[in-house]
């Protein structure tokens, strides 16, 4: 054997214990009588404890640590902080805290949810697999041609429409329409349905939790979590109506205007009668819609339509030739009237009455009219006549209302005016709809198209055809 190999056979791989118990102990060490020295630990000093962790028994264990029973602390790991507290520990523990505070934001958020006493309506079909809503905190309302598919909501919007349907297996489910003022988006309720209903009447407002998706068959949905009713002062009522691009006394204005240019007396009568200051009719005119569904269908509507269609006919009447100018204006003014009565008056509801439904707004418009020129001493008939027949053919064919069509210069004029203006309207309701950045709108059935906005910018969008309404006229 080679004297070297000799050498370290004798010699022993680990320090004998008179050798250890001679190494000075380090003051933390001496001081944790709570562990200790097995002779495992003895007899590897290939451990060293190194100045560092020797010096810093400073990861204190805080209060909040010691208090939480998801945490429980051992008396070892109370005494010796310094080998309890290792980064792994540290970030277990954590993780367990992150636990603890959201599920106690959860249940701090449920509980002030059901305190408030509101009626509510939560959707158990979806509880199981839902993801939680945001918590307010983080949360901004947003307007629906700012959402994106995929994305949570929990705000108020305004029920349009509320129809209970069959479904196929012979049940019933509830299809609500629910909206803002840049648009409208269906939400179907599967349970629970009578409470759904005398909480989401047409008209009302309410807070919706859920989940905005967009079906590539149906279109923009809400997967329904929660409905409550919304609380005053929660909302703001700007964000659910739509109005009229200008300031109402301009319009006013405006229409003042117009009727000091009419030099037919007995027309000029008329039309006092109908649009003085301190008249009932002048009162409802002025803050009626113009439609339920696809132009100028809000507040003041009706005064804005007929207003820009009299306006146009004024100023096309000295183009062409033969054109009575105090017919046509006169006419395309009171075109529209018989909507007072074929209209409901509530704007957050827009329906048809019982009278709009039976008669139709055109003769509801021309028997009004025509009573009133009755009235009035002297009247001419033919006068009368060429007023009654812009009146009950501005919508220009049967099939769309009008017991006659045009046959006359001013009744053609404002006919097209009329439907011109129907339709411009209905671009001014696409560009609302539109999400910021998008140029192009769905397949519109009012206009037979998609609508194209130039001057928005952004990328170029497929046109996608989308449910509507049946066709309403102008």
């Amino acid at each position: 054997m080679h004297p070297t190999q000799a050498t370290h056979a004798t010699q022993p791989l680990l320090p004998s214990p008179a050798t250890i118990a001679a190494l000075p102990r380090t003051p933390p060490l001496n001081t944790t009588p709570a562990l200790p020295t097995t002779p495992a630990l003895a007899t590897v000093p290939a451990l060293p404890i190194t100045p560092a962790l020797a010096t810093v028994p400073a990861l204190p264990i805080t209060p909040a640590l010691l208090t939480v029973p998801a945490l429980p602390i051992t008396p070892a790991l109370a005494i010796v902080p310094l080998l309890a507290m290792t980064p792994v520990l540290v970030s277990h523990a954590g993780s367990v805290l992150c636990s603890i505070v959201r599920r106690d934001i959860r249940s701090t958020r449920h509980a002030a949810l059901t305190a408030t006493g509101a009626r509510s309506y939560s959707g158990a079909r979806n509880l199981a697999h839902a993801r939680p809503v945001r918590t307010p905190i983080y949360l901004q309302v947003m307007l629906l041609n700012e959402l994106t598919d995929g994305i949570e909501i929990d705000q108020v919007l305004l029920v349009r429409e509320s129809e209970r349907r069959q479904r196929r297996d012979g049940g019933d489910y509830l299809r609500l329409q629910l909206g803002d003022r840049t648009g409208a988006v269906a939400c179907m309720v599967w349970e629970e349905l009578a409470e759904v209903e005398e909480l989401a009447r047409a008209g009302a407002p309410v807070r919706v939790s859920g989940r905005y998706t967009v079906h590539p068959r149906f279109g923009p949905q809400i997967n329904l979590r929660r409905l409550q009713a919304a609380a005053p002062g929660s909302f703001d009522p700007g964000d659910l109506l739509d109005g009229p691009a200008r300031e109402v006394s301009q319009m006013e204005g405006e229409v003042r205007e117009l009727l000091q240019t009419i030099q037919e007396t007995h027309l000029r009568v008329l039309l006092e009668r109908v649009f003085a200051e301190d008249s009932q009719l002048w009162a409802r005119y002025r803050v009626a819609p113009a439609a339920k569904y696809y132009h100028q269908a809000y507040r003041h509507g009706l005064l804005e339509h007929s207003l820009g269609v009299a306006q146009a006919v004024s100023t096309i009447s000295a183009t062409f030739p033969g054109i009575d100018r105090d017919v046509a204006v006169t006419g395309a003014l009171l075109h529209d009237i018989g909507k007072l009565e074929a209209y409901t008056e509530d704007p957050q509801h827009i329906d048809l009455t019982d009278a709009g439904r039976l008669q139709g707004e055109i003769a509801l418009g021309y028997y009004r009219i025509r009573r009133m020129i009755e009235d009035i001493e002297g009247f001419p008939p033919e006068l009368a006549q060429a007023v009654g027949h812009i009146i009950l053919s501005h919508h220009g064919a049967l099939e769309h209302g009008s017991p006659v069509l045009p046959c006359t210069r001013e009744a053609t004029l404002v006919h097209m005016i009329d439907n011109l203006g129907g339709r411009l309207g209905s671009f001014d309701r696409l560009e609302k709809e539109l999400a910021p950045g998008r140029r192009w709108s769905g397949f519109d059935r009012a206009i037979g198209a998609g609508a194209f906005f130039a001057e928005r910018g952004g990328e170029e969008a497929e046109v996608e055809e989308r449910p509507a309404p049946a066709r309403e006229a102008a």
